[in-house]
């Protein structure tokens, strides 16, 4: 009773707890079937008979755009995802009977790192306990009913992750490779050859030679459907308006920040008197002045030199106390700087090699060493890095069981505060080359000294680089009178070039996009161009997200179905002209019997490749050459190939060598290796089945 006292005093803090360990579940397992609306309003999505209630699934969107600081159309996509993949899965639990319970539930809970390490739900060895865990829940419905529906929601999550465990388990099991299957994979992923070979590029045939009509595109087009087969989407151009500042504009704002930096005579018309108006350089209180001048607020940390912006950074700290600096620019800012104080040597940087030990804070798996044996080993790299002839970067590549091994031990700059004690004193009170050794809760760390340098603390009076408001006036007189005239005239194009303003077209546009080429974020302008009410032709003025406007006009609505002529038939020339090229080449030198015939061509080398297999097919000097290799594993030692059409132009090879590895002992651990792997994306290709047949209703663009 002592623990739930405990907990009870701290129910909201533990809610928070729970709720942040588990959002994932909440996304992934919330949309269970339970979910449907049936009020008034379409659902988000009808999949195969099941609606999934708009209510429901606009606070999730709210949840996740919250929880993630998403934009709203990428939030819904990522809802609409998660929502069609477990309703779908869910219809295929019914089917076959899935069901999960405590024990599943108990499973999962129990896997959270931040549930099982929070102490309230510990026992008095210091393990997770879900008994504690149950009753924590059970007092929850009692003294909390709200926060208890929120964990219902929760568990019903947890409940759908643990179906489709108990699914993927049973995909898994029925994921399975024979030995023979497990030797022809092994091969083909090992197995490689030795080929000479000669390439007749397609280049050889001038474009000029080669016809191709319309109807052969159609044909084709018709022929591979799968590949040409396009969602509804529209066209657009537009011209945009970006309301950004003049020069005459900068110029007055580094004049206004100038006349700050002293003191100025100015005449009250209140009192009809001159004030004296202290300046920034001379000013007793810096925040108050940066309150009244600034549009940043005054910051009183101390800052290390690369907080700063490089082109200024070294005068900023080269500035005598009580300097000032600027006006300057700092991206889109313009400041001007004051040096308040430095302290010296303050930022500090190392490197280090860090050793662990079995029961060390934060101790990678995999660790044996006892305390002892860590200490022997640290010292033992100790004295090899005191070494003149040693990389110290390399040394922490092999040795550091630290994450910054990868960088040779390099920590960067750090601050008091941000290391260890220990290990913070000692680069603090030794020389910059200094090598030595400290000990830390997290092991033992062989430490050089890099740098050291100051930490300063600046004022800014921030000036944001805006328009004025003349400016700002005339973009949106131009912006408007665009508009007016393309739609007066309907001369988009003309009427831009004579403006000197550039037209920008965008192509197949799908109806839940945001962000287009140039444009993001402009939801609002896709919206419109799916309107059923927007013409071909039409025109409209949208206000930009980062200031200005864009005026686009509607250019085609394209419809679902398969891609004409027009949408796709320059890339289906293409291919096309290099099949007729590969014909006309295989004629051309079908006299040629041997690679040697071929390379008496002054255009033509003979070129070699070796110990290239089949699953990357990549023949140097050549690129991806999938048929190329498939035809060379066909080959006997020394056997040429006819000519053969390859991606890059005509081929003609010669095997040199096939080189066979050696057989595997046992290929059972292989094959469970080879099934292990493509557990997963057998779990992917299920689903992208069962999606492939479901009927789904899309209703995302009625309320987004």
């Amino acid at each position: 009773m002592a623990i739930l006292g405990k907990i009870r005093q701290r129910s909201i803090f533990l809610i928070l707890v729970i709720g942040m360990a588990l959002f994932a579940f909440v996304i992934s397992g919330v949309f269970d079937g339970n979910s449907s609306n049936s009020g008034a309003n379409d659902p988000i999505a009808v999949i195969n008979d099941e609606e999934v209630g708009v209510d429901f699934f606009r606070q999730m969107v709210d949840q996740t755009q919250r929880t993630y600081n998403y934009s709203t159309l990428k939030s819904v996509n990522l809802v609409w995802n998660q929502a069609l993949k477990n309703t779908i899965f869910d219809q295929e639990f019914k089917k076959l009977g899935i069901d999960a319970g405590r024990d599943q539930l108990e499973q999962i809970i129990s896997s959270d790192d931040q549930v099982i390490n929070n102490l309230s739900f510990q026992n008095e060895a210091g393990f997770f306990d879900f008994g504690i865990f149950s009753d924590y829940i059970s007092q929850m419905k009692i003294e909390n009913p709200s926060a208890y529906d929120n964990w219902k929601v929760q568990e019903n999550s947890i409940i759908g992750i643990a179906k489709q465990r108990i699914y993927l388990d049973l995909i898994k099991a029925s994921n399975v490779m024979t030995e023979s299957e497990a030797k022809a994979n092994y091969h083909f992923e090992n197995d490689n050859v030795n080929i000479d070979y000669v390439r007749i590029p397609f280049e050889f045939i001038p474009d000029s030679l080669i016809k191709v009509s319309d109807a052969e595109i159609k044909n084709y087009i018709n022929d591979n459907e799968a590949d040409y087969k396009l969602d509804e989407s529209r066209n657009i151009k537009y011209v945009t308006f970006n309301d950004l500042p003049t020069e005459d504009d900068i110029a007055a704002i580094r004049l206004r920040l100038e006349g700050l930096k002293s003191q100025i005579i100015a005449y009250n018309d209140v009192s009809k008197l001159t004030d004296t108006i202290e300046g920034f350089k001379d000013t007793k209180s810096v925040a108050d002045f940066i309150d009244q001048y600034s549009e940043v607020s005054f910051d009183s940390v101390y800052k290390p030199r690369g907080a700063y912006n490089n082109e200024y950074a070294d005068i900023l700290f080269g500035l005598n106390k009580g300097d000032v600096f600027g006006p300057y620019r700092d991206k889109n800012s313009f400041k001007i700087s004051r040096l308040l104080d430095r302290k010296k040597n303050a930022s500090l940087r190392a490197s280090h090699i860090l050793i662990a030990y079995i029961g060390a804070t934060r101790s990678p798996s995999g660790i044996t060493l006892t305390k002892s044996e860590a200490k022997r080993k640290a010292n033992r790299i100790l004295r090899e890095a005191k070494k003149a002839s040693t990389n110290f970067a390399e040394l922490a590549r092999e040795n550091s069981d630290g994450p910054t091994k990868s960088r040779g031990g390099d920590l960067g700059f750090f601050q008091e505060g941000e290391m260890a004690v220990e290990f913070f004193n000692f680069v603090n009170n030794n020389k910059v080359g200094k090598v030595g050794i400290v000990e830390t809760e997290y092991g033992f760390h062989v430490i050089r000294i890099t740098d050291k340098d100051d930490l300063a603390l600046i004022a800014d009076v921030v000036a944001e680089a805006l328009p004025s408001d003349k400016t700002s006036n005339e973009i949106f007189r131009k912006a408007t009178q665009f508009e007016m005239d393309t739609r007066e005239k309907n001369e988009f194009n003309i009427i831009a070039e004579r403006n000197g303003y550039k037209v920008r077209p965008v192509e197949q546009i799908k109806s839940l996009e945001e962000n287009l080429p140039g444009l993001a974020q402009q939801r609002n302008i896709v919206r419109w161009a799916f309107e059923k009410n927007t013409k071909v032709g039409d025109i409209k003025r949208f206000s930009l997200s980062k200031g200005g406007y864009v005026v686009v006009q509607l250019t085609d609505k394209l419809k679902e179905g398969l891609a004409t002529i027009e949408q796709v038939g320059e890339e289906v020339r293409q291919i096309i002209i290099r099949e007729k090229k590969g014909t006309l080449i295989k004629s051309q030198y079908a006299d040629k019997l041997t690679i040697q015939a071929l390379a008496e061509n002054d255009k033509l080398s003979i070129e070699s490749a070796s110990a290239v297999n089949q699953k990357n097919p990549t023949i140097v000097g050549a690129g991806n050459e999938p048929t190329i290799l498939g035809v060379a594993f066909s080959l006997k030692p020394d056997e040429e190939s006819q000519l053969i059409i390859g991606e890059k132009g005509v081929y003609k090879i010669l095997l040199k060598k096939k080189n066979i590895v050696d057989d595997l002992e046992d290929y059972l651990s292989y094959a469970e290796k080879i099934r292990q792997d493509t557990s997963i994306q057998m779990m992917e290709s299920v689903y992208a089945a069962l999606e492939s047949v479901a009927e789904i209703d899309d209703n995302r663009t009625l309320y987004y």
